[in-house]
């Protein structure tokens, strides 16, 4: 069975699960609450088709487009999930899979540079 996660959908997350041929999807509005939705959501679509984390066999992640911040958050919760369970992990859009010690990595391939910058001083005076 294979899990995709997709943050990439701003303002939505999108999570499906996928065996023999049929897909099941769960898609939900996160707009700037995909760190808190990402795991839940997941959760309720095992919960729902009765599904196991034994199950999952592969986890794909699409590693580009939406913010930068919920892409990163997609794209990490799967490379965490995919070494937790240790099993292969795959980039949605073909990207290549960087393969490290302990098992393989997918990177987020943002649009644009990160644009961050460090917070103006304040006079208190």
């Amino acid at each position: 069975m294979v899990l995709t996660i997709d943050t990439g959908l701003d303002p939505y997350i999108q999570v499906s699960l996928e065996s023999k041929g049929k897909k099941l999807t769960k898609k939900i509005k996160a707009e700037r609450s995909q760190a808190e939705k990402l795991l839940p959501t997941i959760e309720a679509l095992f919960k729902r088709e009765q599904v196991t984390w034994k199950k999952i066999k592969l986890i794909r992640v699409n590693d580009e487009g939406g913010s930068f911040t919920s892409l990163r958050i997609g794209v990490l919760t799967a490379n965490a999930l995919a070494y937790a369970l240790q099993i292969p992990i795959e980039a949605m859009s073909g990207s290549k899979v960087y393969k490290f010690k302990g098992g393989q990595v997918v990177k987020p391939r943002y649009q644009s540079e990160p644009n961050i910058g460090t917070p103006k001083k304040r006079s208190w005076g």
